[in-house]
C-alpha cells in the first residue's frame, strides 16, 4: 500500500461519507422540517449532529451484524470437528482485528461530514491532515496485525498436515515458519508504514538505515530461533533426569556448548553488520584491516586466556571429561556440574555454594569426576575396635544393617580387619550404591548403625587404654 492509493482510497470513503450525510440531512428536513437545520454552535446544526447519531448507530449495527457473523462461523466449525480446523483459525484470527476495523471506519465516517462543513482555517488544515494520517496508520496497523495474526492460522495449518508424516524434521520446521514470519511482518509493516507518515527528505537517509539495522536485527533473531529451537529438538530425545543418564549429559553438554558459540556468533555479525552501514565505521574498519597483523598480534597477547578458554570450551564439548549434572571434586570439594558456559564452569557444592572455575582450569589440572563412565560408587567405612571385638559375629551383625538398607544397590558388600596398633584394630566396610547422594547417606547409616551394635552388645571392645602394675616392685610407674 503506498500512500497515494491511500489518498485516493480516502478520498473515495470523503465522498461516500459526505453523499450518505447529504442524504441523511435531506431525509431528516422534509420528514421534521427546516427546523433541524438550526445552528447550535458555530456551523453545526441540529442535522448534523442527528446525521452523526445515524452513522454511528449504522456503525454499531454493522459491528453486531459482523459480531454474529463470526460467532456463528465459529460455533459452526466447531460442532463439525473435534479439533480446531481451518475454517475456525481463520475466523478466529480475523475477529477481533475485524471490529477494530469497522470502528475506525466508523469514526472517519462519522467526523468527516463535520469537518468537510466547517469552516476552512488554517488549524482546521491541521487537524484535517493529522487526523487523516491517523486514519490511514490506523488502518495500516489493522492490515498487518491481520497478517501477524494469519502467520498462526499458517502454523497450525501446517502442523495439521505435517502430523501425517513421521518425520521429525516437520515438528522443527514447522514452528521456525510461524516464528519467522511473526518476526518479519511486524518490521515490513514499520518499513510500509514509514511513508504514510509523510516525512520530510531531509529524513530519507536516517530512515533508510533505521529499516536496514531493523531487517538485521530482525534476520537475527530468526537465527536465534533456529537454533534454540534445533536445542530443542535434539534435547528432546534425552531425558537428563533418568537414573541412567550418561548419554544425555554427554548430549547436553555438547549441545549447550555449541549453541551458545553459535549465540556469540551471530550477536558479533549483527552488530558487526550494522556498524558496517555507517560510512565513518567502514571507514575505520579499512584502517584496522590495513594494521591487522600489528593489531592481531597484540590482541593474541592482550586475549590469550579469553581465547584459551573458548579452546577449552571446544575440547570439553568434543572430549568431555565434565558433562551437566557430572559429580566432580575440584580444589577439595564437592560438588556437581551446574551451568557450562563459553568461559567458566559453575560448580555447586553440596552447601549450595558455587565455585566458578574457568573452562582451563579442566584441561590443565587434574580433578575427580565420580561420574565419568558411571554414577556407582563403592564406598568406605573405618571404625577403631578392639582386640576383643568378634569380627565373624560382628560381620554378620553387618550383613543385617546393609543388605535390607534402600541405599545399598545390592552389588557388594564386606568387612575386613585393614590396620592394626599396639592398642586397637581398624574395620574397613565396603558398600556399593548406585550414585554418591546415597553412598554418602548409606555410608552415614552403615557407621551409626555398627557404632550402636557395638556399644550394645560389646561395650568392652571400644578403643580403651591399659595398664599393667607390678606388685612386686610399687615404686614402680604405672606403664601405659
Amino acid at each position: 500500500m503506498t500512500f497515494t492509493s491511500a489518498l485516493s482510497g480516502r478520498d473515495l470513503l470523503d465522498g461516500a461519507a459526505t453523499s450518505i450525510a447529504t442524504l441523511l440531512a435531506h431525509w431528516m428536513e422534509r420528514a421534521l422540517g427546516t427546523d433541524v437545520n438550526t445552528t447550535i454552535v458555530g456551523s453545526l446544526t441540529w442535522a448534523d449532529l442527528c446525521v452523526m447519531l445515524c452513522l454511528a448507530l449504522m456503525v454499531l449495527f454493522v459491528n453486531l451484524v459482523a459480531y454474529a457473523f463470526v460467532r456463528h462461523k465459529l460455533r459452526e466449525a466447531a460442532s463439525k470437528a473435534q479439533g480446531p480446523t481451518l475454517q475456525h483459525h481463520v475466523f478466529g484470527a480475523i475477529d477481533k482485528p475485524l471490529y477494530v476495523l469497522i470502528w475506525i471506519f466508523g469514526v472517519y465516517l462519522v467526523a468527516t461530514p463535520l469537518m468537510m462543513k466547517a469552516a476552512p482555517s488554517e488549524g482546521l488544515q491541521i487537524l484535517r491532515s493529522v487526523f487523516s494520517r491517523a486514519f490511514d496508520l490506523g488502518a495500516f496497523a489493522i492490515l498487518f496485525w491481520l497478517f501477524f495474526r494469519f502467520t498462526h492460522v499458517l502454523e497450525a495449518q501446517l502442523s495439521i498436515w505435517t502430523s501425517r508424516s513421521s518425520s521429525k524434521l516437520d515438528d522443527l520446521f514447522v514452528p521456525l515458519v510461524g516464528k519467522s514470519l511473526r518476526t518479519i511482518v511486524p518490521v515490513v509493516g514499520i518499513i510500509f508504514a514509514l511513508p504514510i507518515l509523510g516525512l520530510p527528505p531531509e529524513y530519507a537517509s536516517v530512515l533508510g538505515k533505521g529499516t536496514s539495522i531493523l531487517l538485521i536485527v530482525a534476520v537475527a533473531i530468526i537465527l536465534f530461533q533456529g537454533v534454540k529451537l534445533v536445542e530443542k529438538a535434539v534435547l528432546a530425545e534425552y531425558d537428563i533426569t533418568a537414573a541412567d543418564n550418561l548419554r544425555a549429559r554427554k548430549v547436553y553438554t555438547q549441545i549447550h556448548v555449541l549453541s551458545k558459540l553459535l549465540y556469540a556468533i551471530v550477536s558479533i555479525f549483527t552488530v558487526a553488520s550494522v556498524l558496517m552501514l555507517f560510512p565513518e565505521v567502514r571507514q575505520f574498519g579499512t584502517s584496522i584491516l590495513a594494521s591487522a597483523g600489528v593489531v592481531g598480534i597484540i590482541l593474541g597477547f592482550a586475549a590469550q586466556k579469553t581465547i584459551a578458554n573458548l579452546f577449552a570450551g571446544f575440547q570439553l564439548a568434543m572430549t568431555q571429561p565434565i558433562r551437566l549434572d557430572d559429580v566432580v571434586i575440584v580444589e577439595n570439594e564437592w560438588g556437581r556440574v551446574e551451568e557450562i558456559t563459553l568461559t567458566y564452569v559453575v560448580i555447586r557444592i553440596w552447601d549450595d555454594r558455587r565455585l566458578v572455575v574457568p573452562l582451563s582450569y579442566f584441561i590443565e589440572k587434574p580433578f575427580q569426576n565420580w561420574t565419568r563412565v558411571s554414577a556407582e560408587l563403592l564406598g568406605s567405612v573405618f571404625v577403631w575396635v578392639d582386640y576383643t571385638l568378634p569380627v565373624s559375629e560382628l560381620r554378620k551383625a553387618l550383613k543385617e544393617i546393609i543388605e535390607p538398607n534402600p541405599l545399598w544397590d545390592r552389588r557388594f558388600w564386606n568387612l575386613q580387619v585393614t590396620d592394626s596398633t599396639d592398642r586397637a584394630m581398624q574395620l574397613r566396610v565396603l558398600a556399593t550404591s548406585a550414585d554418591s547422594s546415597k553412598g554418602w547417606d548409606l555410608r552415614c547409616d552403615i557407621r551409626e548403625k555398627l557404632i550402636a551394635y557395638i556399644q550394645t552388645h560389646h561395650p568392652g571392645s571400644l578403643p580403651q587404654f591399659r595398664a599393667q602394675v607390678d606388685s612386686e616392685r610399687p615404686d614402680r610407674p604405672v606403664t601405659p
